[in-house]
């Protein structure tokens, strides 16, 4: 009982995850083409066979570039909300094109996908949770603010992609204009390494084997730095950064130690919050961080 999971692009030129077991696998977004795709895939002696599915987080450009072509060529099923459809402007077939609910999985062979909404700057987006047997796997990026969604899903997680997009320092020395900062760090746009790293020393569940820290800004952070800051507080778990320019390598999840069917907090409440009163439109600027 195995999944194996890599980034095969993390960042605003373009985001896509792979996560899957022996015998099927989804891609959470295509935001690179589907050439980049087959080639990053092949790369990692993968098999983009085992793909059977896309399920799209929200429909700025970094996310949704290689889906049209991507599902074409291999007769793939695109989860995506009728919002994200209709703003990212994708043209899909609507044979493929599938809808999804919050909170509602959705299984793919013996993968169990959840989504749950987040605040960010689209029209409908989404964090996802990828489930198999007792194992858990996390995709949280373009993350506004840690939410009690997110905090309950990352502490059951035995794998994360948690975004760490930028530096406070580096973004206020920056050359972005005022309100391109606002807007980065103002409750609808990024997780800073501060909030990333909150996140991780307050809610890793003592399980967390590999944790991916992605959509790292070219020019309001440092991978080097992230690395350092997270591996002070990292345990027994691995960190990877993920990188915008080239797939990370393969990992391995397998035997969990902990069912996390126990692991969940009792006492913890869930802000009754929809995708609706997650999110609003800005500019296209904001998908530059």
């Amino acid at each position: 009982m195995s999944l194996f999971i890599t980034s095969l692009a993390s960042g605003s030129n373009g985001n896509c995850y792979y996560i899957g077991n022996n015998t099927e696998a989804i891609l959470v977004d295509a935001g690179i083409t589907c050439k980049e795709i087959e080639t990053r895939i092949k790369r990692l002696s993968l098999s983009i066979e085992k793909i059977k599915a896309i399920f799209i987080s929200h429909e700025h450009a970094d996310h949704i570039r290689g889906v049209p072509v991507l599902a074409k060529k291999y007769n793939l099923p695109v989860y995506i909300t009728t919002q994200t459809l209709k703003n990212g402007r994708l043209h899909i077939d609507k044979k493929l094109a599938r809808s999804f609910n919050a909170f509602d999985p959705i299984s793919i062979g013996d993968l169990d996908i959840t989504a749950f909404p987040k605040y960010h700057d689209a029209a409908d987006p989404y964090s996802f949770t990828i489930r198999f047997k007792d194992l858990k796997v996390g995709v949280f990026t373009d993350i506004g603010q840690p939410c009690q969604h997110l905090i309950n899903h990352f502490s059951q997680c035995h794998a994360a992609f948690l975004e760490s997009n930028y530096d406070d320092d580096m973004l206020d020395a920056g050359s972005y204009p005022y309100f391109l900062k606002t807007r980065i760090r103002g409750g609808k746009g990024h997780l800073s390494n501060k909030q990333a790293l909150e996140l991780f020393t307050s809610h890793r569940p003592d399980f967390m084997s590999h944790l991916f820290l992605s959509h790292i800004s070219k020019n309001n952070n440092c991978p080097n730095l992230v690395e350092q800051l997270f591996n002070q507080h990292a345990g027994n778990t691995k960190i990877i950064i993920a990188s915008r320019f080239q797939e990370t390598a393969v990992y391995k999840l397998s035997n969990p130690a902990v069912n996390i069917s126990t692991q969940l907090p009792v006492t913890m409440a869930i802000f009754p919050v929809s995708a609706s009163q997650l999110s609003f439109s800005f500019d296209d600027e904001m998908k530059s961080a």
